[in-house]
Formats: C-alpha cells, sequence, structure tokens
C-alpha cells in the first residue's frame, strides 16, 4: 500500500509551473496521423477531434468529468471546492478546463452511465467524490485508463481503490478515538452511546469497528441503529432517543449526512449531542466534529488532477491522506443542549459554525 499525506505533496500546490505533457490513451502504433482542418482543430481518422495547442504542440484545453456520488452538503462542498481550483489553475497557467458538475443521485446504474459517457466524451481525467462514485468510474475507466483521482474516499484499501496505476485521489479517513476522546472530555459520565450509521456506506465501516473497539475499552455500552434513506434515518435517530443514550456518533456517511437537517432538532432538544466525521453534518445541525475540511479537500484533489493529466501519473501515491485536525462545533446546537464546549480549545484548534441549509 502507498499512501501520504497531501500536506507535503501539495505545497507546490498551483504556484509551481507544471511541465505540460499529455498522458491520454495510446492508439498503437499502427495509427493513421491526425490531419489538420481549417480551423486548426486536430480531426483524427475517426472523425473525432483533438484540443487545439499552440504552436509548440502542447495542448491548451482539457476536459474533466467531475461526478458527485449523490447531492447533499459534504459532497456538494467537495464538487464545489473541486470546480473553483480548477478555475483557478485555468486562469494562473493561461488554459480552459472545462467541466461538468454531475450526480449519480446514489444510484449505481446512474453513475455507470456517467462514466461511461466521460469515456467517451475522452475526457482527460475523472474526479469521482465518495465511495460508491469511485469504484465506479475506476471500473469504466478501467480499458482506456483514463486518469481516475477520486475525492473523499475514508478507506481506498477496503474499497479496493488501491493498485490501479490509473488511479489516485484524496482519503478523509477519520480519527475516531479522537472523537471519543473529546466525547468524554466533554462527559465523563457518559455511560451509553448510540451508533447511527449506514450499512450500504464503505466509508462507515472501519470507524464504527473503531468505536465499538474504543467503547469495549471503556466500558462503555452501545446501541446501533443503520439507515438506507431518509424516511429511516429519521426513525433510526428516533429510536436512539427513546433508548435514552448520552451522545451519539456517526462516520462520514453521506446516507446520514442526506438526513442530518431532519435529525438535529430532535436530538438536540432531547440533550443528545451528535459527533459527526464531518465540518458539513456541523453546518447541518449536528454538534461537533474533528476531521477534514471538505473545501481543503476539495481544492487539493483538483491540484492532484492537474498535476495527473500534466505530469502523468507515474510516481504517484495510491492515495493521500489529508490532514484533519480541525475540531467544529455548532454553537446554536450547544446552546440547544446547554453544553460548554470551551473544553475542546485544550484539544485543537476550534472552529464555530451556525446551522446553514446548503
Amino acid at each position: 500500500m502507498k499512501k501520504n499525506t497531501l500536506k507535503k505533496l501539495l505545497a507546490l500546490g498551483c504556484a509551481a509551473v507544471m511541465t505540460v505533457s499529455m498522458m491520454g490513451c495510446s492508439k498503437g502504433s499502427d495509427a493513421p496521423a491526425p490531419a489538420e482542418t481549417e480551423t486548426g482543430t486536430q480531426e483524427n481518422a475517426d472523425g473525432s477531434t483533438d484540443a487545439p495547442a499552440d504552436s509548440a504542440g502542447t495542448k491548451k484545453t482539457y476536459k474533466i468529468a467531475i461526478v458527485k456520488q449523490m447531492d447533499h452538503p459534504s459532497l456538494d462542498e467537495i464538487a464545489n471546492a473541486v470546480a473553483a481550483q480548477l478555475d483557478r489553475i485555468a486562469a494562473d497557467e493561461g488554459i480552459t478546463i472545462e467541466y461538468e458538475i454531475q450526480s449519480g443521485q446514489g444510484d449505481q446504474t446512474n453513475l455507470k452511465q456517467i462514466g461511461d459517457q466521460a469515456i467517451t466524451d475522452q475526457v482527460d481525467a475523472i474526479i469521482p467524490v465518495a465511495t460508491l462514485a469511485g469504484q465506479v468510474m475506476a471500473t469504466c475507466a478501467q480499458e482506456t485508463k483514463t486518469p481516475v483521482i477520486f475525492a473523499a474516499i475514508s478507506d481506498p484499501e477496503s474499497a479496493d481503490m488501491t493498485g490501479m496505476d490509473y488511479v489516485t485521489g484524496t482519503s478523509d479517513a477519520l480519527n475516531t478515538d479522537f472523537i471519543f476522546d473529546m466525547m468524554l472530555a466533554q462527559n465523563p459520565d457518559i455511560s451509553k452511546v448510540g451508533l447511527l450509521y449506514s450499512t450500504s456506506e464503505v466509508n462507515s465501516a472501519v470507524p464504527i469497528a473503531n468505536a465499538k473497539k474504543y467503547l469495549d475499552a471503556h466500558s462503555i455500552a452501545y446501541t446501533e441503529q443503520t439507515a438506507s434513506n431518509n424516511d429511516e434515518v429519521i426513525a433510526a435517530a428516533a429510536a436512539l432517543i427513546g433508548e435514552g443514550v448520552d451522545a451519539v456518533f456517526t462516520p462520514t456517511d453521506n446516507v446520514i449526512m442526506s438526513a442530518e437537517l431532519a435529525i438535529y432538532e430532535d436530538l438536540a432538544k432531547a440533550g443528545i449531542p451528535h459527533y459527526t466525521g464531518a465540518d458539513s453534518f456541523v453546518r447541518n445541525g449536528a454538534f461537533t466534529t474533528c476531521g477534514v475540511n471538505y473545501t481543503d479537500l476539495g481544492t487539493d484533489t483538483a491540484n492532484l488532477a492537474y498535476q495527473a493529466i500534466t505530469e502523468g501519473m507515474e510516481g504517484m501515491e495510491d492515495f493521500y491522506l489529508v490532514d484533519g485536525g480541525i475540531i467544529t462545533v455548532n454553537t446554536e446546537t450547544a446552546a440547544t443542549l446547554g453544553i460548554d464546549y470551551s473544553v475542546f480549545k485544550e484539544m485543537g484548534e476550534v472552529v464555530e459554525v451556525v446551522t446553514t441549509e446548503d
């Protein structure tokens, strides 16, 4: 397994001028040479056209597909950050980067259709956001070896997203133990924790296993509720309230995130703090998290994508772990809970937010 942190790799950012050498699909030694058209765009034997090039033959236009697993604040934040950074790169480097953000709506068939169309459109790279999107895009690009640079896969190894020379990306692996340390620092008398997650999310498997290990080691009881859609999330949260848990933990789970706005008020009014795996949960009403800033992660992913399409992927790691360590607290939820969160300031940098619906 190869991994690294982006703090070192992406220190270059976009400020450094990169050597532009396109890594595309090999047409074979007997492929006919392209003929020049009247517009200067190159037309190939199959009628397709390549992007315009300057007088030195350097490619000046790139096409990238940004594919979200589904629509919800975490993935929206990442995709928008990717797009914003691609715009900055294009402006800084004097090139054109064409992209389209699409959503698979949480459906594998939809994702495959999007991936297949991206390959047909001969994009230079695909940036899938979240685990299922990454898995499907890697499969779609397997034959052409189109670069796939995934964003926010918490456990790339378990998701079988390592060992492919055309795939890399960013991991938002969660420090589960630290979040539970926060939980106990805030309330040393916790006796029962609710674990709220989706069994369909590969991202959730490892942190939930780690949570159980931590709780067992500290002789704290726990109860589990799982859900696969919004209605089930609401019912699961109600069940945890009914069981009288002292706190709820959810990892970076896309299914639960999609329903956070529907459950945070009930949990807070019941006096149950919701500890989560990403700051987007907290911005949608959860109590707190310690993890990755998804705008930073999206920016880093865009930088990786530009490096892959201009320098090639040789020597790149299987994935890069994005540094987290930022404690985010929803001050409105903390007030409803009646919690003094000042103890967290002794544990790390604290960012205060309020609830938003975007």
